[in-house]
């Protein structure tokens, strides 16, 4: 297949694929920021990253092809446990989307940490295995990628970035307070 027609190739390809490295790399190193400064740059990162998904071409998946996921459980756990620390009494907020939510009386509780290494898990997968250069299975990752951004982890990013932008702009919340603390 010709590079020009190659979804793999494509420039909203390229540009999400900068930018899901950009975020591992962010949520991989938070514990060396600060409450601020991470918060401050997750309102940021989130909504471009968003925006590169929504751009990815569509690409049809292989129902044969298993990809080999690189994000094993415990980097998963470690960016998690990251961020919880990080976020510490910031990182729980009320979840008004969950399935059962319409049944339920009493709140449900969520996490930044957790959804946020929910992205992580499949932009890593996704980072990783195009890193390798072998286009079948780049074509293959964008199409799950894909697929998983539209079914499960688009979701997690905006619920993250709503709860996030809550942390932010609370003035009872006063984050500069956290950052001289460190």
């Amino acid at each position: 297949m010709e590079k020009e027609n190659n979804p793999v190739y494509d420039r909203n390809t390229i540009e999400f694929v900068a930018v899901a490295l950009e975020f591992c790399n962010f949520v991989e190193t938070a514990a060396g920021k600060s409450l601020a400064g991470f918060v401050d740059k997750a309102t940021k990162l989130l909504p471009l990253l968003y925006l590169k998904a929504c751009l990815l071409p569509d690409v049809e998946a292989d129902e044969d092809a298993e990809p080999e996921w690189s994000v094993t459980e415990k980097m998963y756990e470690s960016v998690r446990n990251k961020l919880a620390v990080l976020l510490g009494e910031y990182d729980s907020y009320l979840e008004t989307f969950h399935p059962d939510m319409q049944y339920s009386d009493a709140p449900i509780a969520a996490f930044i940490s957790e959804n946020l290494a929910d992205v992580y898990q499949d932009t890593g997968n996704f980072v990783a295995l195009f890193r390798e250069g072998n286009e079948e299975a780049m074509r293959e990752i964008l199409a799950v990628c894909k697929e998983n951004f539209r079914t499960y982890w688009g979701g997690r990013l905006l619920n993250a970035l709503k709860a996030l932008h809550a942390v932010r702009y609370n003035e009872d919340a006063n984050l500069d307070t956290h950052e001289d603390e460190e």
